[in-house]
């Protein structure tokens, strides 16, 4: 674990042999500015050691900047005094302070707080690690583990901002499982869920790591091809297309033939369109698709992609 030790005192070069001993990592700065940067940094460590004196300010203040910036993993803050003075234990602790300890430092006290302080953020992690569990597993489509239609929504528009950004090519593929009402009235609701949860799984397992696909309601999916132009997007779509196409699926009441139609649509400079006119034209394309027979990938065509309205 790394810790910070922001100390002007002489003493501090104890300190910091001691906790190097200990298998600490120790980041030093010399004043509040040098500490704040650290604290606020990219991967700042988890707990800080602040000497109750520092040069350039008070380092009361400076627990209330780094509570005030309510970061997140939750840094544990330990101020060091030279002499124990309640009235200053309390306005540390107000201000944001885990600890207040004064010098000189027993080291076996000392290695105790330190373990107690472990405990604490060991908890934080695994209570911050249970949080993102539940955000995930709210924006998951329960039935298929895909993406929901809320988050693959999202997905779409963060990547599309970031192809505006980084001016690169976008695609978008929407794919519907053929006859699938078909499917329900001759297997049950049971057995058209196992269609879609093993659709599911192939459509995942044929696209790339950073590709994303979300179940977008029904039989339909939605896929997001980060960097893809119109070729490699019907590239893309064709392989999803084999994926199903011609592969029954057994089921306890008997095979399963499976199809899908797919509608692509790529856009090679997203400044020209937004979001609702690429899922239109993907749409669209979809649709041309089902119409003309099914099992078959059908690219948009330019009146599709209706260019964005200025203003």
């Amino acid at each position: 674990m790394r810790i910070l030790l922001a100390h002007t005192e002489a003493s501090f070069l104890s300190l910091e042999a001691l906790l190097a001993g200990w298998g600490y990592e120790v980041v030093l700065a010399q004043d509040g500015r040098a500490a704040l940067q650290v604290l606020q940094g990219e991967h700042p460590p988890k707990l800080a050691f602040l000497d109750r004196f520092l040069p350039d300010r008070d380092s009361l203040e400076l627990c209330r900047e780094v509570r005030r910036a309510d970061s997140s993993p939750y840094i544990y803050l330990i101020l060091l005094a030279p002499e124990q003075n309640p009235a200053d234990l309390v306005a540390a602790l107000d201000a944001g302070a885990d600890l207040y300890l004064s010098e000189p430092l027993d080291a076996d006290q000392l290695r105790a707080y330190l373990q107690a302080a472990r405990r604490i953020l060991d908890l934080q992690d695994e209570l911050i690690a249970a949080l993102e569990a539940l955000r995930e597993q709210a924006a998951r489509d329960s039935l298929t583990g895909l993406w929901n239609h809320g988050a693959i929504l999202e997905i779409l528009q963060h990547e599309w901002e970031r192809s505006q950004r980084l001016g690169h090519p976008l695609g978008v593929i929407m794919a519907d499982l053929d006859y699938f009402k078909s499917i329900n009235d001759q297997f049950g609701h049971l057995g058209g869920d196992q269609v879609l949860k093993q659709v599911a799984r192939r459509l995942e397992s044929t696209l790339r790591h950073y590709d994303w696909i979300g179940r977008y309601g029904g039989e339909e999916f939605l896929v997001v091809l980060p960097g893809c132009d119109t070729p490699t997007t019907l590239l893309l779509a064709e392989r999803l297309r084999k994926s199903i196409s011609g592969k029954a699926l057994l089921l306890p009441e008997g095979p399963v033939p499976l199809s899908i139609s797919v509608g692509v649509c790529a856009c090679s400079d997203p400044h020209r369109a937004d979001v609702q006119s690429l899922l239109r034209a993907a749409d669209t394309a979809l649709y041309r698709a089902k119409d003309s027979g099914r099992n078959r990938v059908e690219r948009a065509l330019p009146p599709d992609l209706l260019e964005r309205r200025s203003g």
